[in-house]
């Protein structure tokens, strides 16, 4: 009984990374979970950017008010009370769990610890990114973040340091992941669903996540407990620098539930543009 309360609690924090896609207890937008990585660069599916005094934002969030107020891509939605029941248990699960385990977590790990394990996980997501460049046909993006896996693994001690920041043709602007390589085939959204703790999501994006999941180097750490609780300190670390930016997007929708979905679709489709 024991292990299966573990095993519950961890799938929780393993969830809240994604899709980049992402990471949270997320009924929220882009990606995965709330929030998606990086602190000094970006993530999967979102960005979370260093500005000039080191702070972190959200790049997904701070957009997120502009991108709901643009035409929105329409993408069929037929399992709506599925998803809306999903969205109800993702909100209690950020109240009840999340959020306390956050503000303790904030609480007692420095900014600067926070900051040297963000750049250490975004570190070990390199294959996703490198896979995913190199399947677009984009030959230079491959390169750059093959070299800049290699200068941070050394000079920057396993990438807990981020020595490739300061050259930005080792920092491609956008972080690719899996569905957005579906998506330059021309394969459509599907169907939008909203996972259990994962969050918002598309049929696609969601055969791009199984593959992320399949690059990700923690996957194949052994026994099975040890790569869910590496993945949970992966997730809640990063979830650290952005996960109140939930609240503030739900206080501010009249409808939080479509906000949410239109919010996420437009910021995906952004990203294919882009």
């Amino acid at each position: 009984m024991k292990s299966l309360v573990f095993l519950l609690l961890v799938f929780f924090l393993v969830g809240c990374t994604h899709r980049p896609p992402d990471p949270v207890a997320h009924s929220a937008p882009p990606k995965a979970c709330l929030h998606q990585d990086q602190a000094d660069t970006s993530s999967t599916s979102g960005q979370i950017t260093s500005d000039t005094d080191g702070e972190y934002i959200d790049e997904e969030f701070s957009s997120l008010s502009e991108e709901v107020t643009k035409e929105t891509v329409q993408v069929r939605d037929p399992i709506a009370p599925w998803n809306h029941l999903m969205f109800r248990v993702n909100d209690r699960l950020y109240f009840w769990i999340l959020k306390p385990l956050e503000d303790r977590y904030v609480a007692v790990v420095p900014r600067p610890i926070r900051n040297s394990l963000f750049n250490f996980f975004h570190n070990l997501d390199t294959p996703v990114r490198v896979v995913s460049c190199a399947l677009q046909g984009r030959g230079q993006e491959t390169g750059a973040e093959f070299a800049k896996f290699m200068l941070n693994s050394t000079v920057g001690i396993l990438g807990f340091r981020d020595p490739a920041k300061k050259y930005p043709k080792l920092n491609p602007k956008d972080d690719e992941d899996l569905g957005q390589v579906l998506g330059s085939y021309h394969v459509g959204n599907g169907f939008y669903i909203v996972l259990p703790i994962i969050g918002p999501s598309t049929a696609r994006d969601f055969v791009g996540t199984l593959g992320h999941i399949l690059l990700n180097p923690i996957t194949y750490i052994n026994p099975v407990e040890a790569s869910l609780g590496v993945s949970g300190i992966k997730s809640v670390n990063k979830n650290s620098f952005t996960y109140q930016d939930y609240e503030s997007f739900k206080k501010a929708s009249l409808d939080p539930y479509t906000a949410f979905r239109n919010a996420y679709i437009q910021h995906r489709e952004k990203e294919l543009k882009e």
